[in-house]
This record gives structure tokens, sequence and C-alpha cells, in this order.
């Protein structure tokens, strides 16, 4: 698991620094996903392929390797919700994890730093909270 941990992060770092390089671009999913929906195609083609295959990865990827199928028990509506707030704190804090924690990190950016840290934070507070409080 440790080597597949590492490849995979190996190719993180490889798809943010190409996009980067080529392409003068952070790789933000957020800020991607609402580029893309702005519609204007001409100038979005490559968010456009980024955002499908990263749908069309998990169904590729268990074409070689099958993974169990996973029944998610949550209420339909308070996942949509979450989502909706997920979107949300993305603006509100000008990136998401991957934004932040992956690109600006690596830029050592002061407003990354913080918002990084203030996710794990409070990702800590939540796991605490839900463990320690029944639902």
């Amino acid at each position: 698991m440790i080597i597949q941990s590492l490849v995979g992060g190996g190719f993180i770092g490889i798809a943010v620094s190409i996009l980067l390089l080529f392409n003068g671009k952070i790789l933000g999913v957020s800020g991607i996903l609402g580029e893309l929906l702005n519609c204007r195609l001409s100038k979005n083609n490559w968010r456009l392929f980024f955002v499908t295959g990263l749908f069309i990865s998990p169904f590729i990827y268990n074409i070689f390797y099958p993974i169990p199928s996973v029944k998610i028990s949550s209420n339909n509506l308070l996942i949509i919700l979450g989502g909706l707030l997920v979107g949300f704190g993305s603006r509100l804090g000008s990136g998401c994890t991957s934004g932040h924690g992956v690109c600006g990190v690596a830029r050592l950016s002061v407003r990354s730093l913080i918002a990084t840290a203030t996710f794990i934070f409070f990702g800590f507070i939540t796991v605490y909270v839900l463990k320690k409080v029944p639902i």
C-alpha cells in the first residue's frame, strides 16, 4: 500500500507541475470546475478533459482492479447539502484542498499554508466530535 501511495502522490505532483509549467495554471479542482461551468468551451477544453478524466478514471481502474461495491447509508439530501457546503466553502476560501494543499503549499503560499492547517485542524475536530457524539 505504501508503494501505491508514493506512486499516486508522485503522479499528482507530476500533473500539478505539468499544468503549471505548460499552462501557467494552478491545479485546484474547484477552480477548474467553476471555470468550466462558465461555458466558454474554446478556453476550457483542457478543463473539460481534466474533469472527464476525474469521472472516468475510477471506472477504468475498476476494470483492472475490481473493487467491492460500497453502500452509502446516509440520507441523499444530507449528501447534497454537504456537497453544496463544500462548494460554498471552496469559493469562500479561494480554493479547495487540492488547490491549497497540493499547489499552494508547494509554492509556499502563506494563504495556502493557513488554509491547509485550518482544513487539517477542523478535520481532527470533526473526527473527534463524531467519535464522541452518537449520531
